[in-house]
């Protein structure tokens, strides 16, 4: 009973420690390691031939940040130039996880340093941590592993994230323009009307003439902002809360709106351009690893990332899997551009799928950063017009009453 409890107790949490001891002919020595315990970390240095003198705990790893695709591009990266020297893969994690900054991944890494200790392959451990290892990671680090090609695998990996992450962040900044085009917009239209308009209509007051239709409009508009404006950012912060929740309850309705996005003018162009650079890469990355079609069809489907063409990728899967031809496929779902088939075919025909595939996928990339460059260029202008119009519009309408008395003077 007592060995039962001992192995379902949860291991002490990781903790940076400082510490300083003698090494060979009694040479100072000083500096900082990760361990649970002071015994660990005694350990480590035994290992080195230093006498632990001095430690002291600095920080605990335990729960604290949060991993993201950027430190898992990093990790790939810093792994595969470990497992390129021929650095075993313990020592490998034990040296990434000491240059880690940020301690989830830090404890991240040493929960996958425990499994591969305790004689888990390297993708068995990390398959442990689906967040952070997307289906995609697991199989190639696997691939990789019984290919005796880790390195190859690992580079691989951290090229396709980084290349991913890139076309993530163009699809935000595209996404994001537009909104802030709105957000700035409203907000100094909100602002004149609490705070600029009512000191105009105090001095109206003592005019006791009928003011112009436009001048009273904006009064009005102002009255209701200053009553009303906590309301209006209450109601629609809820909405857009209520509406992401329906969202993740309801495929249909996610469906419906995926399907929205991919319909509003130059967005959705960005949005389709992206998905089938997404599933290419994806594909391209996997194909060129020795993963099956069909499977790397399956992990393609989830890196598109909209419901639209992952419901295509799937019927692209299904097809294949009957022995369709994968541009044939492709072109009856009536989702990918004809060109992206055309060139699919082509990879088909010549036995160079996944170079064809990357090709399709470098396209897509500089066609969505010509797309996001030009609705940069576009909204620019667009900013100035919109405040110009609104902001000259309060200010006109301020002014009215005032000209009309001058005119009548």
């Amino acid at each position: 009973m007592a060995k039962a409890k001992a192995r379902s107790a949860k291991p002490a949490p990781l903790h940076r420690w400082k510490w300083s001891g003698k090494g060979p002919q009694d040479r100072p020595m000083k500096g900082e390691l990760i361990g649970r315990t002071r015994a660990d970390i005694v350990d480590q240095l035994a290992r080195q031939r230093i006498v632990a003198g001095k430690i002291q705990k600095r920080s605990s790893f335990s729960g604290r940040g949060k991993v993201n695709n950027v430190d898992i591009m990093v990790f790939a990266r810093q792994m595969a130039t470990m497992v390129r020297a021929g650095i075993p893969i313990l020592q490998a994690l034990q040296a990434v996880s000491e240059s880690l900054k940020k301690p989830a991944m830090v404890a991240l890494t040493q929960q996958i340093m425990e499994d591969v200790s305790s004689g888990d392959s390297l993708s068995t451990a990390m398959a442990k941590h689906p967040k952070q290892f997307d289906r995609l990671f697991v199989n190639l680090v696997d691939a990789g592993e019984q290919a005796g090609a880790l390195d190859q695998m690992l580079e691989r990996i951290a090229s396709y994230k980084e290349k991913v992450e890139s076309l993530k962040n163009r699809v935000k900044k595209a996404l994001w323009y537009p909104t802030a085009v709105m957000a700035i917009g409203v907000g100094v239209t909100m602002l004149l009307l609490i705070k600029v308009v009512p000191e105009f209509e105090s001095m109206f007051q003592g005019f006791g003439a009928e003011l112009p239709a436009l001048t009273q409009f904006t009064v009005n508009l102002s009255e209701m902002a200053q009553r009303y404006w906590l309301h209006a950012i209450g109601g629609l912060v809820g909405s857009v809360m209520l509406l992401k929740a329906a969202a993740r309850r309801s495929a249909k309705l996610a469906y419906r709106l995926d399907g929205l996005l991919l319909k509003l003018p130059v967005i959705g162009d960005i949005m389709h351009k992206s998905a089938v650079s997404r599933f290419t890469r994806t594909l391209a990355t996997t194909f060129a690893s020795g993963v099956p079609l069909v499977e790397g069809l399956e992990t393609a489907a989830g890196a598109a990332d909209n419901r639209i063409y992952i419901q295509a990728i799937n019927e692209v899967r299904q097809d294949v899997t009957t022995g369709q031809q994968l541009h044939f496929a492709m072109r009856m779902t009536n989702r990918f551009p004809a060109l992206a088939v055309q060139m699919v075919s082509i990879g088909e025909e010549a036995g160079s799928l996944d170079a064809m595939l990357n090709r399709v996928a470098d396209y897509y990339e500089e066609e969505v950063d010509n797309k996001v460059d030009a609705l940069t260029s576009l909204m620019e202008p667009l900013i100035i017009v919109v405040l110009g119009a609104l902001v000259g519009g309060v200010v006109v309408s301020m002014y009215l009453p005032i000209f009309e008395i001058g005119t009548a003077l």
